[in-house]
């Protein structure tokens, strides 16, 4: 049964999430006040995903509805100064993601997020950043096969997903 109370506190979680996010222009460093709020906002959201994975297990579909099962993910990708906590929900977004109640392109995004936190390449091609001066995807695995696992998990072409990140952030 959908938790209509829950779904709403996603979603408003979320706002703040972007919020924080779109304050600063994109490639220069965060003003320190806005660097802080920014982890304040993560740091309660981690808290808050912890409290409720422990209490309630992952949030999917039928908990919380499509958008909130997607911003359930937004927040833990978003968890960065707790890697061992995205690192745990791994295997919970991949039953979910089996079991129908979240998408694989969530999961895919994690996998490569937390890789690239432990200093591995990622498998997706969906964690980019700055290096000498130049834009583009973190070092991934395998690239000759990069469209076809992407493929697998409903993510467009490298190519295409490149020319969209330049688009946003250069």
């Amino acid at each position: 049964m959908l938790d209509v109370e829950l779904r709403d506190e996603l979603l408003r979680r979320m706002d703040r999430d972007q919020a924080v996010r779109t304050v600063a222009p994109l490639g220069v460093p965060l003003p320190r006040e806005i660097d802080e709020e920014w982890d304040a906002v993560d740091t309660g959201n981690t808290a808050f995903m912890k409290g409720l994975i422990a209490e309630r297990g992952w949030p999917g579909n039928d908990m919380v509805g499509e958008e909130a099962a997607h911003v359930a993910w937004v927040l833990i990708q978003h968890a960065d100064l707790d890697l061992e906590f995205q690192r745990s929900c791994l295997p919970l977004l991949r039953a979910a993601v089996d079991a129908g109640q979240a998408k694989a392109s969530d999961l895919a995004y994690l996998i490569d997020r937390v890789r690239v936190a432990e200093g591995r390449p990622q498998v997706y091609g969906t964690q980019y950043w700055v290096q000498d001066g130049v834009f583009g995807p973190r070092p991934t695995e395998d690239p000759d096969r990069l469209d076809k696992r992407r493929a697998e998990v409903g993510l467009a072409p490298q190519a295409d997903y490149g020319r969209t990140m330049r688009d946003l952030y250069e």
